[in-house]
């Protein structure tokens, strides 16, 4: 163990039975102990989103900047320094900043790639030109400024066997992007929380799905700021703070990221993207070198042209046989139940583009409407399901895959048919939660989210926190599986 994780180790504990007494009788994460059976009916505004602008205003960019620098032990790096070596990476190198670069790697015809697959460098006035911003002060005279608009409880992103706690996640979006739609971008930073009792496998989270559950019977919106404050920055209990330098990457499951949804583009043609990002700490001992974000390949998202029945790209044949493998888990009854994966990451591109003008990711446009021996074995695996089947064609079964993806998630797949009576809903148009819109509840200024997370991914989020707090069965497939079927979004 390194020294400084050491010593953190042994703040956390310390910090632990201050934070036990001053939470105990609020929201919090007292009570029962784990295992125990507990009433639960959750609200989804309290306990798995949390967009309310007084709570937030609490939650800056620099804040979560400067915790994780001052936790990585690295001399002299400073927020904005881990910032632009941040958006450095869509420069080709060798850029402004020491560090990885947009075409570092290249592909057979000698062009920017990661992953073995495209990866398009995005220099000003794209997002590369961040590289020289100031994202902070967070100022309304500060078009640059990022500021929060949502925090999310990923609680079912928790592998069966209790591996980690979930993902525990905070959304910015850049300032100029509320009136500028060719100047947006936004943030996800994306928490794996450890396990604090892994020995007792997946209810070993009680406590932190505890401190969730318990926002919904906590009415002070000042008590529910202060716990979810606690939370996020300090830690409670056993629990260290979600917003750690080992929780986006750098830790020995290579749980955690951070995304980017980007649109800033003014020049034609305009490209929207989203991307994935570890953060990964360089320590010799027990000195620490560099903090650095890195660009990874985005979970879950299939390199479109893979579905090209005479693709080409060397991984193109094993990609087809993997995917016909998937089929009975894509032909899910419900939208939150279609799953896929690809646990060796050898698919996965690390951009997952968008725009309808770019059909990179339009994975039906790859696949078409003419036979070919993929659609016949995506049939057969249909036929083998039986009644199972629903009506479901080949087309319907590669839509559902690119609904998974991010830009299907986001955008392509908006109010498109599914088969079997599903039908993806919709999001804000690109985005789950938005910066653009607001509504006011309770007298209380909150930001909008989708339609896509009030009816469908929310319940599903709810049965998951609800069966945990009442010791019902996880309907799980695999130890590995996350506990509320989807992966990703």
């Amino acid at each position: 163990m390194r020294l400084h994780d050491a010593v953190w180790r042994r703040s956390v504990l310390v910090r632990a039975t201050l934070a036990t007494l001053v939470v105990a009788g609020h929201a919090g994460l007292g009570g029962a102990s784990p295992g125990h059976a507990q009433p639960s009916d959750i609200d989804p505004r309290r306990s798995l989103v949390v967009t309310e602008q007084p709570i937030l205003e609490r939650f800056s960019l620099q804040r979560v900047l400067d915790q994780l620098v001052a936790q990585s032990g690295v001399r002299g790096l400073t927020s904005l320094d881990l910032f632009h070596q941040w958006w450095d990476t869509q420069n080709p190198a060798p850029g402004n900043v020491a560090g990885p670069h947009c075409g570092d790697e290249k592909d057979a015809a000698g062009e920017p790639a990661l992953n073995t697959y495209p990866y398009d460098c995005r220099p000003e006035p794209a997002e590369g030109g961040e590289v020289t911003s100031f994202p902070f002060p967070d100022t309304a005279d500060n078009p640059g400024a990022y500021i929060p608009i949502g925090l999310f409880n990923r609680f079912d992103l928790a592998p069966a066997d209790g591996s980690h706690c979930g993902e525990h996640r905070i959304v910015y979006a850049r300032r100029s992007g509320i009136d500028e739609g060719t100047s947006r971008n936004l943030l996800i930073f994306e928490a794996m929380l450890p396990n604090p009792h892994p020995g007792q496998g997946i209810k070993g989270c009680f406590r932190i799905v505890k401190f969730w559950a318990d926002l919904t019977k906590e009415n002070s919106l000042f008590r529910r700021a202060e716990a979810l404050e606690r939370f996020y920055f300090r830690g409670v209990a056993n629990i260290p703070p979600v917003v750690h330098v080992h929780h986006y990457g750098n830790n020995a499951l290579g749980a955690g990221q951070i995304r980017t949804n980007q649109f800033m583009q003014p020049e034609a043609p305009r490209n929207w993207t989203l991307r994935e990002f570890k953060l990964l700490r360089t320590c010799a001992g027990a000195a620490c070198t560099a903090l650095t974000m890195v660009p990874v390949a985005n979970k879950e998202n299939p390199f479109g042209p893979l579905f090209d029945p005479m693709g080409s790209h060397p991984r193109a044949r094993r990609f087809r046989q993997h995917f016909v493998g998937h089929v009975p888990t894509l032909a899910a009854g419900s939208v939150a139940d279609i799953a896929f994966t690809d646990p060796v990451n050898d698919y996965n591109s690390g951009q997952s583009q968008a725009s309808s003008a770019n059909t990179e990711t339009d994975y039906l446009v790859h696949f078409g409407a003419v036979p070919s021996d993929l659609r016949d074995a995506i049939e057969a695996a249909l036929d083998d399901l039986g009644s199972g089947r629903n009506g479901l064609t080949a087309d319907h079964i590669v839509a559902r895959a690119q609904a998974l993806s991010c830009a299907g998630c986001h955008q392509r797949n908006n109010g498109m048919r599914l088969g079997g009576g599903l039908v993806w809903p919709p999001s804000l148009g690109f985005t789950h939660v938005t910066e653009r819109e607001t509504e006011t509840v309770d007298g209380v200024t909150r930001f909008l989210i989708s339609e896509a997370l009030t009816t469908t991914f929310l319940p599903k989020r709810k049965q998951v926190l609800d069966d945990f707090m009442n010791d019902r069965p996880l309907n799980v497939r695999s130890p590995k599986s996350p506990i509320g079927g989807r992966r990703t979004h």
